[in-house]
């Protein structure tokens, strides 16, 4: 009964090792937390570029995009909510640098590069 008991245990063990290493081994996709529609507002501080914007972003597996077309945003929002991007229309462009929270809130700083130099602040508000 002893040595019965003793496999058993034996191969529960296995058994649950075995699980677990497999489930190691699958891909399991996590969502980025700040997966969602986000309402940007990007304010002008210097520079002569229009003194604010509003823009509906989309965040996906931790990477943004602008649907309107006007420009193309390449950014990612690391797990930690780090935001970095580059906004591209034509040959001018801006960096964007900040932090988004886990409450549905962010902001951060941008400033141009090309012909036109201006800089900022952004402010976010996830949507959904």
């Amino acid at each position: 009964m002893r040595r019965f008991l003793l496999a058993a245990g034996s191969l529960a063990l296995l058994s649950a090792s075995f699980g677990t290493a497999e489930a190691a081994k699958r891909k399991v996709s996590v969502p980025n937390r700040y997966d969602g529609n986000w309402s940007i507002e990007v304010v002008t501080q210097d520079g002569p570029c229009d003194r604010a914007y509003r823009y509906g972003v989309r965040i996906a597996k931790g990477e943004a995009s602008y649907p309107g077309g006007d420009f193309d945003i390449r950014g990612r929002v690391s797990g930690n909510g780090t935001v970095r991007a580059t906004i591209m229309r034509g040959s001018d462009g801006a960096n964007v640098v900040g932090q988004l929270d886990r409450g549905g809130y962010g902001s951060g700083t941008w400033s141009s590069s090309g012909m036109i130099r201006c800089s900022g602040r952004w402010n976010a508000e996830k949507r959904g």
